[in-house]
């Protein structure tokens, strides 16, 4: 099956859930954390979806893969910026399991999206396919 659009990766929409959860829990907190951790962790949590999409849309493995890193880092960033929230009593234990849970699933899913593109198994999203020539160049 030939993946047409990154809105079909299971990694994609798990992502976009993550940032949806974060809206979510953001809109209750402080006015005052308004423009700095509800500013930052919305900003992390949806630049995981937005570079899935932004490394698909390159159509090139290598850039894809390099978006999928970012995208883990970002869900690392949104993971601490919701242990943050939960310390400071922003958050409850059972939302920050939620958002804890997400994230866990979704950098899962973007190493085996990773593993699948370095050529450990077929792989459809794209045309072009990291050689092994090209993993030495790097």
């Amino acid at each position: 099956m030939k993946i047409k659009s990154f809105e079909e990766l299971e990694v994609w929409q798990k992502a976009h859930e993550l940032t949806l959860l974060v809206y979510r829990l953001t809109a209750k907190f402080p006015r005052q954390e308004q423009s700095g951790l509800v500013s930052q962790m919305r900003r992390a949590s949806s630049s995981v979806a937005a570079n899935i999409s932004e490394g698909y849309g390159r159509r090139t493995t290598r850039e894809l893969l390099h978006s999928l890193r970012v995208a883990n880092g970002e869900a690392e960033e949104t993971r601490y910026f919701s242990r943050l929230s939960k310390d400071l009593g922003y958050i409850g234990q059972e939302d920050y399991a939620a958002v804890n849970q997400l994230c866990e699933s979704v950098n899962r899913l973007l190493s085996a999206l990773g593993r699948s593109l370095n050529g450990s198994s077929p792989v459809t999203t794209h045309q072009s396919r990291v050689t092994l020539k090209d993993r030495r160049e790097r």
